[in-house]
């Protein structure tokens, strides 16, 4: 089991290191501050959660992106995705009419490989497959990993991801 400072450090070494592929492959961002000071408190009504990064898409607009460290479960390759968490981002979605993305690495792929989800599907497949359970952490959701997009590392971009996009609809 591993501790929330542990976590949290993955969880950043994640984020460098999807900042150095966006670096790597000249898309545009912005990164996301995550200290309070930069939250508004107005936002606190609307339940939401703040994204990693927006990344930046010439003439079409952009994507919220929360960047995560998760490794699949051990029995199963399954993400589990926090159920409270993906409500707060589908509150950001639902109510903003912006588009959330979860993205997930982890070491067993080297972090090489980036799964991608759109937040809102999140929920829709774990209904649909009634795969929400409980546990002393609180209701999480098990996706399998194939219902996420992967887009690697040495695909050199994010034509991947669009051309990949109709698998949720």
């Amino acid at each position: 089991m591993t501790t929330k400072q542990e976590n949290e450090e993955k969880n950043k070494e994640v984020e460098s290191k999807f900042q150095q592929w966006l670096n790597k492959n000249d898309i545009p961002y912005w990164y996301i501050q995550q200290d309070i000071s930069t939250f508004s408190p107005a936002l606190k009504k609307y339940m939401t959660k703040r994204p990693d990064f927006m990344i930046l898409i010439p003439h079409v607009g952009f994507i919220l992106v929360d960047v995560e460290y998760k490794a699949p479960a051990e029995k199963y390759d399954d993400f589990q995705i926090g159920t409270a968490e993906t409500e707060q981002y589908c509150n950001l979605q639902n109510y903003f009419n912006l588009q959330v993305w979860y993205v997930f690495a982890n070491e067993r792929d080297h972090y090489k490989t980036w799964h991608w989800i759109p937040v809102s599907k999140v929920l829709e497949i774990a209904k649909k497959e009634k795969k929400i359970f409980d546990s002393s952490h609180g209701s999480y959701c098990s996706i399998s990993m194939d219902k996420f997009i992967q887009v690697s590392h040495s695909s050199g971009n994010m034509g991947s991801l669009f051309m990949e996009i109709p698998k949720f609809y």
